[in-house]
């Protein structure tokens, strides 16, 4: 197998490759996508891209150092969105942590306006997706959900929230179950991002 992803040459034989090149093109679409919202804004896609986690995860998630996991970029990155942010009055922070270094971030009024009016960036995506058949859509989503906890698994993506690195979930026999929902789950049950997650490791 060819270790040059982007040669043509080597992309017309490795069906990997053509795989990768296609994931990459997707990339593409997720950016300027943001881009063009963020533009409309007035804020960058990060910005953006922090509103929108802190309008739907829990406050223990809301903080410089988990935000910097979570998008893969540096503290200093997260901590100079975050003051844009404060400065145009759309997050609160709030200081009342043990630790005086720490802070929780919350969003403002305006923050949530702005969320509802942001977080329909990906909607052509979704568009996309739904004329291909389910049948589809459900290799699609078994797929990816494998690739993400493998990329998690080999330390590239360092944070997930999927039912494969969750302490409730099992197996019994050849079924993924989960134990805090006490059910077997199907391939679409299988969440990426779970408000319950708690890490098996």
């Amino acid at each position: 197998m060819s270790k040059y992803v982007f040669k043509q040459q080597d992309q017309e034989h490795s069906l990997p490759n053509k795989i990768v090149v296609g994931l990459q093109r997707i990339s593409e679409a997720f950016k300027v996508l943001l881009w063009e919202k963020a533009k409309e804004f007035g804020i960058s896609p990060i910005q953006i891209q922090i509103l929108i986690f802190i309008s739907y995860h829990k406050e223990e998630f809301c903080n410089v150092s988990y935000l910097a996991k979570e998008f893969n970029v540096t503290k200093p990155t997260i901590s100079d969105a975050i003051k844009v942010l404060e400065k145009k009055e759309m997050i609160v922070k709030d200081h009342s942590s043990s630790d005086s270094r720490s802070y929780s971030i919350f969003l403002s009024d305006l923050g949530k306006e702005t969320v509802s009016k942001t977080e329909t960036f990906a909607n052509p995506i979704k568009t996309a997706l739904g004329d291909i058949s389910g049948e589809e859509q459900e290799n699609i989503f078994s797929t990816l959900s494998s690739l993400i906890y493998q990329l998690n698994q080999k330390g590239i993506l360092t944070v997930q929230r999927t039912c494969y690195a969750c302490k409730f979930h099992t197996i019994h026999g050849t079924t993924d179950y989960c134990n805090l929902l006490q059910k077997d789950l199907l391939n679409q049950d299988i969440r990426l991002d779970c408000a319950e997650f708690e890490s098996a490791s």
